[in-house]
């Protein structure tokens, strides 16, 4: 088959078209296709991409001939001695006058024995196409319809060969008509066009170069005029399509000095935009055992590629399968149209419109006669293997519009019948081959393709619809999906996938759920039959009410996604290019800049802040963690110059201070690390390690103290071990081990920081939550020892003091250690769990945390005594 083919049948089997092998298995692929008689080569579907060169159009500078208005007098002679033509091939560009509807002469060739030897006419008719005949030999095809009478540039190719008089006509790439018996009245001895003759554009002869009719001449622009005495493959019309001469068997090349132009004609040279070059595939060849192109309508070998879970899949619904609902189809059809029983085994020929609405016919009445169609796995592919089928047809223009018209009432009830909620079952039992009901939403979209000849201009509208699926269109073309099994499925995606593309603009939240709220709908717009993206405003009603409880810390709203068709992956969630312009309780209004398939999520996740909320929350971060990171390098210096003592408390406060102090410098710039994906990642694995380090030492400032207030029978030395072990070797341990674990999952998308998505951020949270704990705990005994002793003290120094001077001294002993310890026990922390309440305490959160460091050089640096101690032994030794 040629590429586009082989790959539609492939994928008609619930297959790919092979890739490119890897280096080393070319060898061994090319001995294995050898062994089966295949020598050449054979077709590949490219990874990145299905075309080696993209579609382009060249600049061809030509004479244009303008006839102008309809006239017995305009005519052009080409100047050229033909031979006689046992086959012949015309093409050429051609600007169809739409102003009349009479019948126009594109050329006529005229011998002695036959005035209509050979000939090109056309009209337009009541539905806006432009309709041609062919003569040969005098004798007449019928007018069939090639394109739209648009005004617009179209190349034609007529075709016919003496063997049996067969005959082709061929507009803008795609052959429109065809037959055989075009010939002279004795098939059996056909002749060739006889050589000698006349050629002229835009009359027709009826006499040896003359006699014309003004209501049979042509009216409008042509160029590019070529004849061939052969008939041209599909290729080679491709490549004079796109305006590329093909030379052999050449007999005329449109040129100025070889046409005879009449004097009323206008002969302009103009730059003319041709189409695209042909196509070309990659191919795998056998011989050498290498790679290169040719031409995508090719005929060629090629091999469908299954992945292996979805082959055994497949293979076991064929084996468990009683073919019940394929044999009752195949019984009542009597054999005209057949559903193969076997996934692997069905026909690689293209179905008509006659056929495909015959199968259709016959699967509907077999699936309205169960009152619930409950599908078998193999019956459930068998079907989509049709649709798929159907989905294809290749609808020519001209033919019956009733049964375009049924065939599509027959898809969306076939369409309606299998996406019922009582196949959900089914749809489970085939996920490995068919991701999902998204693949019939894929499916219904390429079938409502082909209404187009539907739309006139007396008929601008159609509408199709059977319980929860329908189509219309009306420039556009939209379907909706209502089904709750469709519904089910897409909601039941794993939440990582859905939400990928969410960018979490708070780090302490965790996703939760999220549900299919409305019906899925496909739209898109058509001009000239081909889809082209436009914005477009979206106004959904929600079906699903999520029944969620909410938390302190979950909200629920509504996000505008795209769904990404995919039958491969089963569709893929993306928010890129919409955004939500208004969310009710019951509906909710979104604004896409292009047409895709579409559906609301509904998503309990976090409140999204505003832009100048998010721009306040950076600013202030930035600052303050400025402010902290110099007061914190500030109090290090202070501590390593002034001659400290040394002691259990400086040692683990220095430790504190430069953890911290790296973690905030990280955070300050890591905003800059976003633009390199290595960088991100390097900066985000220190982030981690040192506010790790950073709590780490926190929970050792909050074990240090509880060795003061509690006895521990531990030496200094072991002590000081431990906390090492834990303020360092802790962190490393949990980056390391969370490294091991989620590599590939470990930064965030659009941040420099854990992904909150995949659960990462639990390494650093988990952690977080237990040294609070600890923390609290140890605080919280601090104050009673701390309160107890102020009680004790008061009694014995003031024993007749009054009661509120007594209340006073216990209030002071309870705010001195919250005070001074709070801080540095990491305890302002906690103000993180209030983030989602409010705005408010954000920007609390955010102060606190980041003027950490500044109330550490106050209370270790400017207000310890043994600091200023040493600082004022200092300017006594320097005095001295």
């Amino acid at each position: 088959l040629d590429w586009w083919h082989a790959d539609r049948y492939c994928e008609q089997h619930f297959a790919q078209l092979l890739f490119e092998p890897q280096d080393s298995e070319e060898a061994s692929l090319s001995t294995l296709l050898q062994s089966h008689h295949i020598r050449d080569s054979i077709w590949l579907k490219e990874r990145d991409g299905v075309l080696h060169k993209p579609k382009w159009r060249r600049n061809h500078i030509v004479p244009v001939l303008v006839f102008g208005e309809k006239t017995d007098t305009k005519y052009v002679k080409v100047l050229s001695d033909f031979p006689a033509l046992p086959a012949v091939t015309a093409c050429a560009h051609l600007q169809w006058d739409t102003r009349t509807q009479e019948i126009a002469t594109i050329f006529s060739y005229a011998v002695p024995a036959f005035i209509n030897e050979f000939q090109l006419r056309g009209f337009v008719d009541e539905e806006g196409f432009v309709r041609f005949a062919l003569i040969v030999h005098e004798h007449h095809s019928p007018y069939l319809p090639v394109f739209r009478a648009d005004g617009q540039w179209h190349h034609f190719c007529v075709t016919w060969q003496q063997g049996n008089g067969t005959w082709a006509i061929y507009a803008d790439g795609k052959r429109r008509a065809s037959a055989s018996g075009l010939c002279a009245v004795e098939p059996s001895a056909p002749q060739a066009i006889y050589g000698q003759g006349t050629f002229i554009i835009g009359q027709d002869q009826d006499s040896l170069g003359g006699t014309f009719k003004e209501k049979e001449s042509f009216s409008g622009n042509i160029t590019d005029l070529h004849i061939w005495q052969k008939v041209l493959s599909m290729e080679q019309i491709e490549k004079v399509r796109s305006c590329w001469v093909v030379e052999q068997d050449l007999v005329f090349e449109w040129r100025s000095n070889a046409l005879e132009v009449e004097r009323t004609i206008q002969k302009v040279t103009t730059q003319f935009l041709c189409p695209g070059p042909v196509e070309e595939c990659r191919v795998f060849e056998v011989g050498s055992s290498g790679f290169s192109y040719s031409s995508c309508l090719q005929s060629l070998p090629f091999i469908c590629r299954y992945r292996k879970d979805a082959y055994w899949q497949l293979q076991k619904a064929e084996r468990g399968s009683s073919h019940s609902l394929v044999g009752r189809v195949n019984t009542l059809a009597e054999r005209t149209v057949q559903i193969p029983e076997h996934v692997f085994t069905s026909d690689a020929q293209d179905m008509n419109l006659s056929v495909a609405l015959g199968a259709l016919d016959v699967l509907t009445t077999v699936l309205r006669e169960e009152e619930t169609p409950m599908l078998e796995s193999s019956d459930l592919l068998a079907v989509l293997q049709l649709l798929k089928r159907v989905s294809d047809v290749e609808v020519q223009e001209g033919e019956e519009l009733e049964m375009l018209e049924q065939l599509g009432q027959y898809y969306m009830e076939v369409t309606d019948l299998i996406l019922e909620e009582q196949n959900i079952e089914t749809w489970s039992s085939v996920n490995q081959v068919i991701r999902g009901p998204m693949a019939v939403v894929e499916l219904c979209d390429r079938m409502m393709s082909h209404l187009a000849p539907l739309l006139t201009s007396g008929r601008t509208k159609i509408m199709i619809q059977h319980g929860n699926v329908g189509l219309r269109r009306v420039m556009v073309k939209n379907m909706w999906f209502g089904y709750s099994s469709l519904q089910r499925c897409l909601s039941g995606v794993d939440s990582s996938a859905v939400s990928q593309d969410v960018t979490a603009s708070d780090r302490r939240q965790k996703y939760l759920t999220t549900t299919v709220g409305t019906a899925v709908i496909s739209s898109s717009l058509l001009s000239d039959y081909q889809e082209i993206s436009t914005s477009v405003h979206y106004h959904l009603q929600h079906h699903v009410q999520l029944s969620v409880e909410l938390g302190g810390n979950c909200h629920v709203f509504s996000l505008g996604f795209l769904l990404h068709v995919s039958p491969d992956a089963g569709g893929m969630w993306s928010t890129a290019g919409c955004s939500v312009v208004a969310s009710l309780p019951e509906s909710t209004a979104c604004f896409c800049n292009h047409t895709t398939n579409f559906a609301v999520l509904l998503q309990v996740y976090e409140i999204q802040r505003t832009a100048k909320e998010e721009f306040t929350l950076q600013t202030l971060t930035f600052i303050g963690c400025g402010v902290s990171f110099c007061a914190l390098i500030v109090t290090f210096i202070l501590f390593l110059a002034v001659g400290v003592p040394k002691s259990e408390r400086t040692t683990v406060h220095k430790n504190l201070i430069f953890a911290l102090a790296a973690a905030e410098a990280l955070l300050m710039f890591s905003e800059l690390a976003k633009s390199n994906q290595v960088v991100c990642f390097m900066v985000t694995a220190f982030l981690h390690l040192f506010f790790m380090a950073a709590f780490s030492w926190m929970m050792v400032e909050g074990l240090l103290l509880w060795s003061k207030v509690v006895a521990v029978n531990m030496s200094e030395d072991r002590r000081m071990k431990f906390y090492y072990v834990t303020g360092w070797g802790l962190p490393v341990v949990i980056v390391g081990v969370t490294l091991a674990t989620s590599f590939n999952k470990y930064v965030a998308d659009n941040h420099c920081w854990l992904n909150v998505q995949t659960h990462v951020i639990w390494a650093f949270v988990g952690p977080v939550l237990f040294i609070l704990a600890v923390n609290t705990f140890v605080l919280c005994r601090v104050v009673m020892v701390t309160v107890s002793s102020a009680r004790r003290r008061s009694k014995m120094l003031t024993p007749n003091s009054s009661l509120k001077n007594q209340i006073g001294v216990q209030i002071w002993a309870t705010a001195k250690p919250i005070l001074v310890l709070l801080p540095v026990l990491g305890l302002t922390w906690v103000c993180g769990v209030l983030v989602h309440l409010s705005i408010v305490w954000a920007y609390v959160f955010i102060v606190l945390n980041s003027l950490q460091g500044l109330y550490i050089f106050l209370v270790y640096a400017v207000y310890n005594s043994e600091v200023r101690n040493a600082i004022q032994r200092m300017k006594d030794k320097k005095k001295a």
